[in-house]
């Protein structure tokens, strides 16, 4: 497997977790552990997937996405929302942005996978 992900996470256990998850399956993955500047560095990278939390410091998850998808550079760009909030309301906002898949917190590791390989075109 080939592909680089763009992380998105505040945590730094969730983002090791992850960052050491996907890595063992054979993804390229670069962490930002903040809002502040996603977009740019979206920008720049060029990933093929995001995962992106919810509530981040500086810039909200939900923000990040609407910019995501109001580029049409990354309107198509998928994107992975993990939040520790299982609330409705949270999934339904993030849906109506456009999020292609939504994982609460905290998640199975081979759904974590699973959904990976899903938005990476794989199986």
């Amino acid at each position: 497997m080939a592909g680089h992900i763009l992380l998105i996470e505040d945590e730094p256990n969730i983002a090791e977790a992850i960052r050491f998850l996907l890595g063992r399956d054979g993804w390229q993955v670069t962490v930002l552990t903040t809002g502040q500047g996603a977009i740019a560095e979206i920008a720049r990278l060029c990933p093929q997937l995001v995962i992106l939390d919810l509530m981040l410091p500086v810039r909200s998850g939900l923000q990040i996405l609407t910019d995501i998808r109001a580029d049409p550079a990354t309107q198509d760009l998928p994107v992975l929302m993990l939040t520790a909030k299982g609330q409705e309301r949270d999934r339904e906002a993030a849906l109506a942005a456009g999020v292609s898949n939504f994982m609460t917190k905290p998640f199975d590791n081979k759904e974590m996978c699973a959904a990976v390989r899903t938005l990476m075109g794989g199986d």
